[in-house]
């Protein structure tokens, strides 16, 4: 049965995600991708102009979840410094249940493509960063926390421990959870 408009795309995206998860991070070439969704390099690039723009969709998809989660979270939590928990327990627990993107997002999945890959993962970074603060901002209005502490720079160390626990999680090999110690450790960001 030949697969609808749109999903032989999907499935290279997915078969892209899964290989990421492979604890070895071997790179991945358009030669292995093509094999594994059992299609030929040239099917592949019917899809997609270059490996770089399969990147890019998997970026898409990580930063709609991401700021869609983020949105909700900010939209339906009425406290600043629960906003600021909860982010983070999200971005923690997305790595743990999607440890092929973890790679994407600390960058390692990207080191040999194109240089606009990163570029826009450090955006991505920054905007996460731009929430943080405002929900901190939000928390320090409402007395939560201190109000002449340096939101600024408390968001930044937030993101850095976020990016950190996401390094550690691949480094590992998938092994360590980055959620681990997650209740004490934000209490102590807090």
């Amino acid at each position: 049965m030949p697969l609808k408009p749109g999903e032989r795309k999907l499935q290279i995206l997915q078969t892209l995600a899964a290989m990421l998860q492979d604890p070895a991070g071997e790179r991945i070439t358009t030669a292995t991708l093509a094999a594994k969704v059992e299609v030929s390099e040239a099917a592949l690039y019917r899809h997609f102009a270059s490996k770089a723009q399969m990147y890019e969709g998997l970026i898409e998809f990580i930063e709609e979840t991401l700021f869609g989660l983020v949105n909700r979270i900010t939209a339906e939590e009425p406290n600043g410094a629960r906003q600021v928990a909860a982010i983070v327990s999200m971005l923690l627990g997305f790595a743990a249940k999607n440890p092929g993107m973890t790679r994407v997002l600390i960058g390692e999945a990207l080191v040999y493509e194109n240089e606009r890959l990163q570029v826009r993962i450090n955006k991505l970074h920054d905007r996460l960063e731009a929430e943080i603060r405002q929900a901190l901002r939000f928390a320090a209005g409402q007395g939560d926390i201190p109000a002449d502490r340096d939101v600024a720079a408390q968001a930044n160390l937030i993101v850095a421990y976020v990016i950190g626990r996401w390094h550690q999680f691949t480094k590992s090999r998938f092994r360590r959870s980055p959620l681990e110690y997650l209740d004490a450790q934000t209490a102590r960001l807090l």
